[in-house]
């Protein structure tokens, strides 16, 4: 059965002199918005224990263009602005129910430059994009066509640090449906293989960043001897967030071939609930660790399995896959990372990233096969324990002995604090 569903297609464009200064004014004009809202909203808080909604937030806009000071406010397009205070908005709820942390303010040097239009900011007319205040279209790269008869609802411009142009054009599109497979599989996220599947199978790690990490050093060499704010270091800049595009960009299409190529053949695939921030703690593996992107490569499954009707089952982080038995279901008391291969006392020799896969895969099928949730559950039951580990424990024939304690204080929320208030820039 086919879905309807909002899907973004992003497009690569060339803007002429009088396009790019316009966009740029836009950029600073709207992370200017974001910090001014978010400087008062944090003051009135601050001062007077009060909250400002977006309506006021919208108020406090119309004065600003009012003043001296800001007035060149008014000489970009409202919408983008009125768009930053919506999004600012949606960081104080996503704060407000403990999905987030307090909301941040945008850096000139270091924050993403985008701007976001609505229906009423811009011209769509025979396949071209016309913005706001602009009076010619933009040139688009069509690397792919729009679904047919699609009409943008939203479109957002945004500019990367190696001065790349880019447009993503939000619209209406039908997913088409995929034949039903009977397969599921475990994923074993790993740094020597990017994933080992219970089926055996081992997908190599193409270590992206190591592969240009040569090229990387070079143009960082070249940008410290450049002296700040010349001509020449910005030159270098670029030359360096060129680097790092390039290997954002193979490492972003090899993860969108692999999870495709997950969900298309398999109704249910069963992954690990990692805690990837925790893990860039060790300065040994956190290069490999970024470069690998288990997160990334986690966000692509959820949206692909939910777009082609797939069950992903996440199971507890605490889970011991690498350490239990797939045979007999005894659990190691240590198995170090450098040890690849191990033999249980009942005779099993496993591999160490093939059995975790497998693993993985009996805890999911028994989560799934009780109707549980496909989100780890942390909530204790009438035993005294929650429902992966009960169904788990029976898909795998052993106890698993999971850290309790560890698992009930991850669960209790830090008490929010919000910063003091900074001078917007």
């Amino acid at each position: 059965m086919a879905r309807q569903v909002r899907r973004a297609f992003k497009y690569r464009f060339y803007p002429t002199g009088e396009q790019a200064a316009e966009l740029s004014r836009t950029f600073g004009c709207v992370r200017l918005v974001y910090n001014k809202a978010l400087e008062e909203r944090t003051r009135a808080w601050n001062d007077d224990q009060r909250r400002i909604s977006y309506a006021q937030s919208s108020a406090l806009l119309t004065q600003w263009k009012k003043t001296e000071e800001l007035a060149f406010l008014a000489e970009v397009s409202c919408v983008p602005l009125q768009q930053a205070l919506r999004h600012l908005q949606t960081a104080f709820t996503n704060f407000f129910a403990k999905r987030a942390k307090y909301p941040r303010f945008k850096s000139r040097k270091r924050s993403r430059c985008s701007a976001e239009y609505t229906r009423s900011a811009f011209i769509w007319r025979d396949g071209r994009l016309t913005l706001a205040k602009m009076a010619e279209a933009l040139d688009i790269r069509w690397s792919r066509p729009l679904p047919r008869g699609a009409e943008p609802s939203t479109v957002t411009v945004s500019r990367d640090g190696a001065a790349r142009w880019f447009v993503s054009i939000l619209c209406q599109d039908t997913i088409s449906a995929v034949p039903a497979a009977e397969a599921a599989v475990g994923v074993d996220a790993g740094i020597a293989s990017v994933v080992a599947l219970s089926t055996g199978e081992k997908i190599a790690n193409p270590r992206h960043e190591r592969r240009d990490r040569t090229r990387l050093a070079k143009a960082q060499r070249e940008l410290s001897r450049k002296a700040p704010g010349s001509v020449n270091r910005e030159k270098a800049r670029r030359k360096v967030a060129r680097v790092h595009a390039r290997i954002t960009d193979r490492r972003r299409d090899f993860l969108h071939k692999l999870s495709t190529r997950l969900v298309r053949e398999n109704q249910t695939v069963v992954i690990e609930d990692l805690a990837v921030a925790n893990l860039l703690k060790n300065r040994t593996l956190a290069r490999a660790v970024s470069d690998v992107a288990w997160r990334e490569l986690r966000r692509m499954l959820e949206y692909k399995c939910a777009w082609y009707g797939r069950d992903l089952v996440v199971i507890d982080r605490w889970f011991p896959s690498s350490k239990r038995c797939g045979n007999c279901g005894t659990v190691r008391t240590k198995l170090p990372l450098d040890v690849r291969e191990w033999t249980c006392a009942c005779g099993a020799v496993h591999d160490r990233d093939v059995n975790a896969a497998r693993n993985i895969l009996a805890a999911g099928l028994a989560v799934s096969a009780c109707g549980d949730g496909v989100r780890p559950q942390r909530e204790t039951s009438r035993t005294g324990r929650s429902s992966v580990k009960q169904e788990t424990q029976w898909a795998t024939a052993g106890t698993l002995r999971l850290q309790e304690e560890e698992v009930n204080r991850s669960d209790i929320p830090e008490e929010p604090r919000r910063p003091a208030i900074r001078r917007s820039r």
